[in-house]
């Protein structure tokens, strides 16, 4: 067994960032364990732009991005271990990991910070009736055989859902000469960020049909084909609306799950709607000394936002490490009202010195509303918002004052717009 201070588990964008973050703030000893052969993650195979924005002033691709990061870690000489896979992280902070070159071996931590991103929802978790045939890949799998390995997995495509990756790929095999027959959309809505609808569909004349989804693959060896059907507002495929569409491949783009099982083994409380940890606005877990940032806790639009958090968990866990942690005496819950899906974090501690940023989704497209923050019957906040969208991430901020006057609870809310709202004032659904 050995000891560090603080161990990272996944050496993506958030646990770059994290240790960026804690060894600024006065930690040292500080251990990154990642199961891929390099830094950066999921970024290293995504080299389309449009990252770096909020984070860097400027546009860069995934890798450019996480070189940035990579290079900080070095320069700070930061230790890693990579083809590492962690195995087991217990209560009292004791990481259990394991590679080829040292075998088994065990970790004391003093703080330890979850990293570890999320994965696909793949074709088991969707239960798409038909055979088994080649030709079925998750949006991500397409990515890495296109991006990494120079292999385009089909010549003629239907992709599954309209979430960012799904999107950038119908675009990507665009270019590489395939052919996207269409994007369906289980929801009335996009799942992806308005700018990938645009230059990754609309740029390319790739329909997207929502309120549809694929009712049944056909094909023995290879797909030869899907049926694309309506669906009604349960999410129901409604009968006599298929149509076959004839494709040799099949790419699914239906949602993305944090990689909690080391969590859940911990015992950590887990929200059953984001899928990660229960956390403080400090993404302080349930564990003292256990903090989780980037997708782990809650799937972001962004990844400067990823970074964002992640530079505050690693100032959390230093503060955490050296001793600077005061420990006030309650916290407040935060409540998702209505047409709000969660917040992150999911409570606050009472006594503040700043203002704290609370992260939510709604659960449906809505315009002209207004967003409203509640401490029982008094109005924090009342905020008029054109549009808001699954698919983009919002926020706010809770200034002292507010968490003042914040006794029973916060609830953030979307409500009927009041005064010359642009739908005759209330809060419209997309059809």
């Amino acid at each position: 067994m050995r000891t560090a201070d603080l161990v990272i588990i996944g050496g993506g964008p958030a646990g770059m960032a994290a240790a960026v973050s804690a060894y600024d703030a006065g930690v040292r000893d500080i251990l990154i364990l990642e199961r891929d052969a390099a830094l950066g993650g999921i970024l290293q195979q995504c080299i389309h732009n449009g990252f770096g924005l909020h984070r860097f002033g400027e546009e860069l691709t995934g890798p450019e991005y996480a070189e940035r990061y990579a290079a900080q870690v070095e320069e700070r000489q930061i230790a890693c271990c990579f083809n590492t896979m962690v195995l087991d992280i217990t209560p009292d902070k004791r990481v259990t990991a394991m590679n080829a070159q040292q075998g088994v071996f065990t970790v004391q931590a003093g703080a330890v910070i979850l990293a570890m991103g999320c994965r696909e929802r793949s074709r088991g978790a969707l239960n798409i009736p038909g055979s088994r045939p080649a030709g079925i890949y998750t949006a991500g799998t397409a990515q890495r055989f296109v991006n990494l390995k120079g292999l385009v997995p089909g010549k003629k495509a239907v992709i599954l859902g309209s979430g960012d990756i799904g999107l950038i790929m119908a675009r990507r095999m665009t270019l590489e000469g395939a052919e996207v027959k269409m994007v369906c959309e289980l929801m009335p809505y996009s799942g992806g960020l308005n700018r990938n609808i645009v230059q990754c569909l609309e740029d390319f004349d790739i329909p997207l049909r929502l309120s549809h989804t694929v009712s049944r693959i056909h094909g023995a060896d290879r797909v030869t084909g899907v049926t694309v059907s309506r669906v009604d507002e349960n999410g129901r495929v409604i009968p006599g609306t298929g149509e076959y569409v004839a494709c040799d491949t099949l790419l699914l783009s239906c949602g993305l799950i944090p990689e909690n099982e080391l969590s859940r083994q911990m015992g950590l409380p887990m929200d059953p709607v984001t899928g990660g940890a229960v956390v403080s606005e400090r993404r302080e877990t349930a564990v003292p000394g256990v903090f989780a940032c980037g997708n782990v806790l809650h799937v972001h639009d962004l990844v400067d936002y990823v970074s964002e958090e992640a530079a505050l968990a690693g100032r959390a866990a230093a503060d955490y490490i050296l001793g600077r942690t005061v420990r006030p005496g309650g916290s407040i819950p935060l409540k998702a009202g209505n047409g709000v899906r969660y917040t992150v974090p999911q409570r606050v501690t009472a006594e503040q010195t700043a203002a704290v940023r609370v992260y939510f989704r709604v659960g449906a497209v809505f315009y002209g509303a207004r967003l409203v923050v509640r401490a029982g019957e008094r109005v924090l906040l009342d905020r008029r918002k054109p549009k808001l969208a699954p698919g983009e991430m919002e926020w706010v901020e809770l200034t002292p004052e507010m968490l003042r006057q914040a006794d029973g609870g916060i609830e953030i809310a979307v409500e009927a717009a009041t005064g010359g709202a642009e739908n005759g004032g209330s809060p419209q659904k997309q059809a």
